[in-house]
């Protein structure tokens, strides 16, 4: 990979990050209707997997599911109005935080509903299969998902058929407030696969480029006609499971122990070491230049006006 895309990489990450941050803010300011479930340490998951894509190739993934629209290449400026609720949102202003989606650069949606957005990637994969056009669907879900009818229905199904899809599980050891081993009698996700034949990865989800790498593999199976793969990335969100959840659920240290492993940091230190960067501080430059990025794009999503009622009904099928 040549310095100047992993460098974009990382200013991606850090945009996700900051794109987080910002919203946290603008929610606690009660700027934000509804609720907003953040990917504050999460950014190397969606990163990775969406920059191993190729164009026309489609993403669905969860409420939490900011970071990977960004990744997908969504205007951060449209994705703000549309968690705000304004007219220049990516949906108008009428999804919000739980159904950003941006079709435009193949990110078909995330969705309030655990598990219901993976028969969607199956039947995205199945639509251009048909239509023979090359392309594969990925799809994001978290560690709880994988105790849901729909998972097993649409792991079932795409290995019956051999469909193009890329199934990651970010697994960040928490259902909503409950540990992984309270919920799911296997440790290793993984084996979930093994029931349907699938061919499967386990790698760390803190490592941007080596999620990548699974997702390039994946991916190269995928439009070989070899099938879909399912991917276990292991990481951790740094905040709550929405809102003000302080997550007291989680043992003492747990979460400095995850922070040391912050893979911005990490991946900001990776590349002066390895010399994509020439020093720290044109990681520090990049770092604060696009922050500033994300600063100035919340400002226009706000003064942006609401929609307009009389559109209310637009778009609604009955």
């Amino acid at each position: 990979m040549e310095n100047q895309e992993l460098l974009d990489l990382y200013r991606r990450m850090v945009e996700i990050r900051a794109f987080e941050d910002r919203v946290q803010r603008l929610f606690a300011q009660g700027l934000v209707r509804g609720t907003t479930h953040l990917c504050q340490g999460q950014e190397a998951v969606a990163t990775g997997a969406c920059a191993a894509l190729a164009e026309g190739d489609t993403m669905t993934c969860t409420y939490r599911g900011h970071g990977a629209v960004l990744a997908m290449g969504a205007p951060l400026d449209r994705a703000f109005a549309e968690i705000l609720g304004r007219e220049g949102g990516l949906c108008g202003g009428k999804g919000g935080s739980m159904h950003l989606a941006d079709v435009a650069v193949g990110a078909l949606g995330s969705f309030a509903i655990v598990g219901a957005h993976l028969p969607i990637a199956v039947g995205a994969a199945l639509t251009a299969g048909q239509r023979e056009t090359g392309a594969l669907s990925l799809t994001f879900f978290g560690d709880g998902t994988t105790n849901i009818g729909a998972f097993h229905e649409a792991m079932n199904l795409a290995s019956i058929w051999k469909l193009p899809v890329i199934f990651v599980c970010e697994n960040n050891l928490y259902g909503e407030y409950s540990p992984l081993a309270l919920t799911t009698p296997v440790s290793d996700l993984t084996v979930r696969a093994d029931s349907y034949d699938m061919a499967s990865a386990k790698v760390d989800g803190n490592d941007v480029l080596a999620v990548g790498e699974a997702v390039t593999e994946a991916a190269r199976r995928a439009r070989a006609g070899e099938g879909p793969t399912f991917i276990e990335a292991l990481t951790y969100r740094f905040v709550g499971h929405s809102r003000s959840d302080p997550a007291a659920y989680r043992p003492e240290g747990e979460l400095d122990r995850w922070k040391e492993r912050d893979p911005i940091l990490l991946f900001g230190e990776r590349l002066v070491a390895e010399g994509a960067a020439a020093d720290a501080d044109v990681v520090a430059a990049l770092r604060a230049a696009a922050e500033e990025t994300v600063e100035e794009a919340a400002e226009r999503a706000l003064s942006w006006p609401a929609p307009d009622p009389e559109t209310r009904l637009e778009d609604v099928y009955a």
